[in-house]
């Protein structure tokens, strides 16, 4: 366990610098997003059929919506940090990309929720970063995909998170709180995300030298 404990502390020492690059790019994302969702929030939107909405009821699968998305955004970012921590940085980058790129789509996407949304409550941690009308594309079904990408050496956490990607999809749709091009569209564009920032992020995970 002592031995476990150093080599973790090792990897975290020796990519410290771009961890701490990786937390400051992570914040300008974050930053990003309450910008963009709040400018989509304040415009005089309207609702549009959707092909696929339109034949399925509306179910209230809120817990899962809220409470399974918070899991899946903690496992992505707490198990690179203890069991990958030389990838923790890769992670962090990649998931920062992930929200800075949404962030660009939900400013030029401006559509209300559909119709028949169901209204979530947010629990007051959350509130603050809970919007209505930040839609495309569907974060729920991009980042636990950012995940399966991200994590392809690992078997368990790989499929735990395209099955995560499956769900939340089919959550959200039953929910209506997407439309059926914004769950679509994020295996698409994630995997572009994944492309683009896998040689700007991925080329600095090495070893520390064993002294």
């Amino acid at each position: 366990m002592p031995s476990k404990f150093k080599e973790w502390k090792k990897n975290i020492i020796y990519h410290k610098k771009q961890i701490l690059l990786a937390l400051l790019f992570l914040a300008v994302s974050m930053i990003s997003m309450v910008y963009s969702s709040n400018y989509v929030d304040s415009l005089n939107t309207i609702s549009v059929p959707d092909l696929i909405l339109d034949s399925i009821p509306s179910v209230d699968l809120s817990f899962l919506f809220i409470w399974g998305f918070v899991f899946v955004v903690a496992v992505y970012i707490f198990y690179p940090l203890f069991y990958k921590p030389k990838k923790f940085h890769y992670a962090l980058g990649m998931l920062s990309l992930f929200i800075l790129v949404r962030s660009a789509f939900i400013i030029l996407t401006h559509l209300k929720a559909p119709s028949a949304a169901i209204t979530v409550t947010a629990p007051s941690f959350l509130s603050s970063i809970s919007y209505a009308n930040d839609l495309f594309f569907s974060g729920h079904t991009g980042l636990p995909f950012l995940g399966f990408l991200v994590y392809n050496d690992g078997k368990i956490i790989k499929y735990f998170m395209l099955f995560s990607s499956v769900i939340l999809a089919i959550t959200v749709l039953l929910m209506h709180v997407h439309y059926s091009i914004d769950v679509a569209s994020a295996y698409f564009i994630t995997y572009g995300v994944y492309t683009l920032g896998t040689p700007m992020f991925g080329n600095s995970i090495k070893e520390p030298q064993i002294i």
